[in-house]
């Protein structure tokens, strides 16, 4: 690089104190090359050194953490992804990072040349929430440091494994422990990169609840009623519910069986709607409360051959125009006083609670020329009915929305729900009496 360059950057190292002219001189160069105009060649290389000023956090502080911070920590896992954000490619590297307090998924959206095993430290990172999970973020104005190595770091994750019930695995985990009952169990093959594959699928439950798992190591001996015990399984989401990943570090032993098989063969109790929306998402949750609203997108609708999204004028936002399919669905509000949730029935559930086949649906939408009209004779229909649901619950920006994989009217227990509605009050009275 040209020397007339030399006393800015004699003067930028000076500034930022502790960087080396050789740093500053490299990328400065790279800008150039790219034939980025002088000046802002420099505001983006003094930015890119001075985001390394700021507040040093831990992994067990990162939901804490400040809008940019640095962080110090072990690469434990990376792999590259493609994927297609707004019609743009962008080639990603994501991981899961280590330190003595935790471990944290990252995603790098620059190639900065990490590798499994790498002592870092990041500067200007910054969190982002994806599936209910918190993550670290590498992006263009942060700056990655190789460390010497440093023993005090684990150098895996499994040291974070603990041992809790089914109902207390949330999204936080990443490694568990745990014990169960094998309730359902199928086997499927997968070609992966051309190669065969069989895995496990199945549900595990004890007392507490139950979870989905996927095994990609062998289960021999294991079967529908077989109690295992399990160490360091990992934790995935899928719309902010748990599920089980037996994976090559995971180790499980058949055990004897401990659990209360009358409490796991119930079907689940009804739980109130404001334990439900605490939670980023619940596997197999039963919920009742009232119709307070049947939502937009309720009745006739048509879905995208390819994707089975809704499309609009036989437009998928996904593929273009297509020939939709005909569908329809109930999209409604539940609440039981304690909380409120969305709900989706699909066409199945919604003829039983609509009490219209969609043949039906179709006939009156023919007469009346109206496309809505549906969807104002479920309102009408609809709104107070008292309901129960089961399915799984997951939450996002929104709120929490369960699908329901069944759904019916309960027998008429208002007697009941009157008394302990005054039970509460009674309650409240006493309270603040």
């Amino acid at each position: 690089m040209n020397d007339i360059y030399a006393s800015f950057i004699e003067e930028m190292a000076k500034t930022l104190d502790g960087i080396d002219q050789d740093d500053i001189r490299n990328e400065l160069d790279k800008l150039l090359k790219f034939r980025v105009p002088l000046q802002e060649a420099k505001r983006i290389v003094f930015n890119k050194f001075n985001s390394k000023k700021g507040v040093e956090i831990k992994i067990k502080d990162i939901s804490q953490a400040p809008k940019c911070f640095i962080l110090k920590g072990r690469v434990v896992s990376i792999e590259d992804k493609n994927v297609v954000i707004k019609g743009e490619n962008f080639n990603l590297h994501t991981g899961k990072i280590i330190d003595e307090t935790g471990v944290c998924f990252f995603t790098a959206w620059h190639d900065f040349c990490l590798k499994e095993g790498d002592i870092i430290r990041v500067h200007n990172a910054f969190t982002k929430r994806w599936n209910n999970r918190i993550e670290i973020n590498f992006g263009q104005h942060s700056y990655v440091e190789k460390l010497p190595e440093d023993s005090s770091i684990p150098r895996n994750e499994q040291v974070f494994t603990q041992f809790k019930k089914i109902i207390e695995i949330n999204s936080s985990d990443m490694l568990v422990s745990s014990q169960g009952i094998i309730t359902e169990m199928y086997h499927r093959n997968l070609s992966i990169k051309g190669k065969d594959t069989i895995i496990v699928e199945g549900v595990i439950a004890d007392e507490t609840g139950k979870l989905p798992f996927t095994s990609w190591i062998s289960m021999e001996g294991v079967d529908i009623g077989t109690a295992i015990s399990f160490k360091a399984a990992h934790v995935r989401l899928l719309r902010g519910i748990p599920s089980l990943n037996f994976s090559y570090d995971t180790s499980w032993e058949i055990m004897e069986n401990i659990f209360d098989m009358d409490l796991i063969r119930n079907e689940p109790s009804i739980i109130p709607l404001s334990s439900v929306v605490k939670k980023d998402g619940i596997f197999d949750v039963t919920v009742t409360g009232n119709i307070i609203s049947v939502r937009p997108g309720s009745g006739l609708i048509e879905r995208c051959p390819i994707c089975s999204r809704v499309i609009q004028n036989s437009v998928c936002r996904a593929h273009g125009t297509v020939s939709g399919i005909k569908d329809m669905r109930i999209k409604a509000i539940l609440d039981d006083g304690t909380g409120a949730v969305y709900i989706v029935l699909n066409r199945e559930l919604s003829e039983i609670i609509f009490g219209k086949s969609m043949a039906e649906a179709e006939d009156i939408m023919k007469i009346s020329l109206s496309k809505d009209v549906v969807y104002e004779s479920m309102k009408r229909s609809l709104i107070g009915t008292y309901l129960t649901v089961r399915g799984n619950a997951s939450k996002n920006e929104f709120g929490t929305t369960i699908v329901a994989r069944s759904a019916w009217i309960p027998e008429d227990d208002s007697f009941s729900r009157l008394e302990s509605l005054l039970s509460k009050f009674t309650e409240e009275g006493c309270n603040n009496g």
